[in-house]
């Protein structure tokens, strides 16, 4: 995958060639690594329905990739420390 960096919005481009527009909702370093919770852009922003999905950044060839999280217990974790961090967030913005 090879993605585009832009302010809060991201362009993906999969192994067959689709490419996806994603809104970033949170970048996390966890353990040395660096994660981001992405979401569809130009989806309702009804919190209910969003599909967010985690993925991991990398650098492959010189390159940075967005991959998936394959082992569960990694994804549970960067989960969690990724709730916290948006809740906290929205902790200061409430005070």
């Amino acid at each position: 995958m090879s993605e585009e960096y832009g302010s809060d919005f991201i362009s993906i481009t999969d192994e067959d060639g689709k490419e996806y527009e994603l809104e970033v909702l949170a970048e996390l370093e966890y353990e040395g690594n660096r994660y981001l919770a992405l979401v569809p852009a130009g989806e309702d922003d009804d919190e209910e329905e969003l599909e967010v999905s985690i993925l991991k950044s990398v650098e492959e060839n010189g390159e940075p990739l967005l991959v998936t999280i394959d082992d569960d217990d990694e994804l549970e974790a960067v989960y969690q420390a990724l709730m916290d961090l948006i809740y906290q967030d929205e902790e200061t913005l409430d005070s």
